[in-house]
């Protein structure tokens, strides 16, 4: 054995059971996001992907959010790959789920000009055929799902960024009364459902969000059924508008909700603490605003982990942009969100009441150490686990075992191996760890989630 640093505590050396900080319900002021924004009056929502709804994805999916939209599952594309022949299977699993799960689902999308069907976007169609087409498509999916969905996104990305109309299928080929119809449609095939115009780079004031707020404005005086505006809120780290409140409002002001539908914040990789602390600014402010304005009905994120996230693969070199790292530990942005819904900021994972976990450092050299860390069972069981926790005198994981271990600046995340997410009652599990210090090897406070 490695000779030990002289002048370290002798309970460090060989072990140490550290605070133990545990996901609701041991954090009493802390229920799951969804209930705190449900005590604000909002829905806190999140995409998803129908295949992956099991496991900690679907634990964490169905425990925090109370809404859920259809990442892909429900645009033209994903049902009617071919003309007349469906596919529904993965549109129904999250209905399905959501239901089981007493959350709401956002339909998403109706009428787009992206991910269309090739038979659709490749044919060549008169004006009267593409109406039929879209009337037809709006009475089909809406009314499949009558009365099982809050809210649909009826029109998506109808404007450029100068706030003229986007020049695609449907305007190209009915002109800018394709939205109404395509309102008057959705509302026929499901009275019940809110029915909202989505768009993105409309959070703050400005010629696209001016444009989109004139047109509402125009479709109440018409009659035409308009319930909402969904702003997707796509942003970048530190660029959140300044105006984001004021445009909230003014819209409110119309008579119409408001919705941030797909929000993410995306950085430049890798992620180091002060990006991450920045981003939770981020999210805490796009929540305060919302919360700040009774008809903002809630906020959306496109993802909640960064292991289900599109942005690294549209924007290269960025990502880290949800709430939960890629091994589903909650983020600096998820404390913000409860934060700003009124919670504290703990927890974020499953329940792991009745279970504990204990940091050792088990042999220790030099610029070296090796850690180990027990996670126990008593009065409850696990599925999977996650243990978090940040280290305060710069130390580096460098090798794990048992355990799939990532480190971002400070923060280190640990989730189980395929052959030990299972805890039984009387049961426990361990994984180690080598890593280096510098200085000093304090012991870090373990979130186990």
């Amino acid at each position: 054995m490695r000779s030990l640093r002289s002048g370290l505590p002798l309970a460090a050396l060989v072990t140490c059971l550290v605070t133990l900080l545990t996901a609701p319900p041991a954090h009493a002021a802390d229920p799951p996001l969804r209930d705190l924004a449900a005590a604000k009056g909002k829905v806190i929502g999140t995409a998803v992907t129908g295949s992956k709804l099991t496991g900690t994805y679907g634990d964490i999916a169905g425990a925090q959010f109370n809404s859920l939209t259809p990442g892909n599952a429900m645009k033209w594309g994903s049902v009617e790959p071919t003309r007349g022949s469906f596919n529904w299977a993965e549109a129904d699993q999250i209905v399905n789920f959501a239901e089981a799960h007493g959350q709401q689902v956002r339909g998403h999308t109706l009428v787009w000009h992206s991910q269309n069907p090739s038979w659709l976007t490749n044919g060549t169609w008169t004006a009267s055929q593409l109406s039929q087409l879209m009337n037809d498509h709006i009475a089909l999916e809406v009314g499949r799902y009558k009365g099982r969905l809050a809210a649909w996104d009826v029109v998506n990305e109808a404007f450029n960024e100068d706030g003229t109309y986007r020049p695609t299928l449907w305007y190209n080929g009915l002109g800018s009364g394709y939205i109404a119809q395509a309102l008057t449609a959705a509302r026929a095939a499901d009275p019940a459902a809110k029915l909202y115009i989505n768009d993105y780079n409309v959070e703050g004031v400005n010629a696209k969000s001016t444009a989109l707020y004139n047109l509402v404005k125009s479709l109440k005086a018409q009659g035409v059924p308009i319930d909402g505006v969904g702003l997707q809120a796509h942003l970048i780290v530190g660029q959140v508008p300044s105006t984001l409140q004021q445009n909230i409002q003014r819209f409110a002001d119309l008579g119409v909700d408001v919705a941030v539908t797909e929000l993410d914040i995306r950085m430049t990789l890798p992620s180091d603490s002060t990006k991450l602390a920045q981003q939770a600014a981020d999210y805490k402010a796009v929540m305060n605003a919302c919360v700040a304005v009774t008809r903002c009905a809630g906020v959306t994120v496109w993802g909640f982990t960064d292991s289900d996230s599109w942005i690294p693969s549209t924007f290269p070199g960025q990502g880290a942009a949800t709430p939960y790292d890629e091994n589903y530990a909650p983020k600096p942005a998820y404390h913000a969100i409860a934060e700003a819904l009124g919670g504290s900021g703990g927890g974020g994972g499953p329940s792991t009441d009745g279970c504990t976990a204990a940091y050792a450092v088990t042999s220790q050299w030099n610029t070296g150490f090796t850690g180990q860390v027990t996670i126990s069972c008593s009065g409850g069981t696990l599925s999977s686990w996650r243990a978090a926790w940040t280290f305060g005198a710069g130390q580096q994981v460098t090798q794990a075992w048992n355990a799939t271990c990532t480190q971002s600046g400070a923060a280190v995340s640990c989730s189980n191996a395929s052959y030990n997410g299972t805890v039984p009652d009387g049961g426990s599990v361990t994984f180690g760890f080598n890593g280096s210090w510098s200085g000093s090897n304090p012991l870090p406070a373990v979130e186990l989630g």
